[in-house]
């Protein structure tokens, strides 16, 4: 089976590209550095001949007001090309909780994606994921300064990028879903609570401060960003994937 990976040489992407490798698909991550540019559709008609999938990971340059355009373009030039191809099944990873956070552009944008994808003419899959593991420590570096990190009580339930990447795996060999699965990690946390177990993890004694209206996530309320009834529950918990990542 030949995939088309767009976005294949990012964190999610390199690994779903090695992981349907090793299963012996033909997987090809493709990127403006090989030349081609959602936004503008340039090579996309050439990278999508002979695909069976095609899956999108790319994303914005930056995730505010600017982000519901980006995807509007990049959707409809993705959808036209791979129709034109006669490719049979797109795939897309979205956000948990992403139509509970209306305040996020971003969000809102993740779920301008999902709709027109499925408006769209090509047979679908949509992967939603909580937060990743690996991309804490960049949460924890927006609202914070040499002596504090400034964090909101937002429940969060990331996971590991590693298992992310085998799902969408699974989904893109398979039958399009026509429809969405969630998968999140193992376990729920506050993430002021996630902030002093990854600075304690790193060595790092910066006092985490509570603070409900600090960083993106002040957005979310409840459990917006929590996966419901019938999510994939990930194995590997945030605590083994941190001492993991010390060796």
């Amino acid at each position: 089976m030949k995939i088309v990976v767009v976005g294949g040489t990012g964190l999610i992407g390199s690994r779903l590209v090695g992981l349907l490798t090793a299963a012996g698909h033909e997987a090809v991550p493709r990127s403006r550095s090989t030349g081609v540019d959602l936004l503008t559709g340039r090579g996309l008609p050439e990278a999508l001949e002979g695909a069976d999938v095609v899956v999108d990971l790319t994303k914005p340059p930056a995730f505010d007001d600017t982000s519901p355009a980006f995807f509007r373009a990049t959707m409809g030039h993705l959808l036209d090309a791979a129709d034109s191809a006669g490719v049979g099944h797109a795939v897309i990873l979205s956000i948990v909780g992403a139509d509970q956070v209306p305040d996020l552009a971003y969000y809102r944008a993740k779920v301008l994606q999902e709709d027109l994808l499925k408006a769209g003419p090509v047979p679908y899959s949509i992967v939603r994921s909580t937060q990743f593991f690996e991309f804490i420590d960049a949460m924890l570096s927006w609202t914070s300064d040499e002596h504090t990190v400034r964090l909101p009580s937002t429940l969060l339930q990331p996971v590991a990028g590693d298992e992310v990447a085998r799902v969408v795996a699974g989904v893109s060999v398979g039958t399009p879903l026509r429809g969405t699965i969630d998968l999140a990690g193992p376990e729920v946390f506050p993430l002021d609570e996630l902030g002093r177990i990854t600075l304690a993890a790193r060595g790092d004694r910066r006092e985490v401060v509570t603070d409900d209206g600090a960083g993106l996530y002040a957005a979310a309320r409840g459990r917006a960003l929590v996966a419901g009834e019938g999510a994939l529950i990930a194995v590997t918990t945030y605590r083994d994937w941190l001492a993991r990542q010390a060796h």
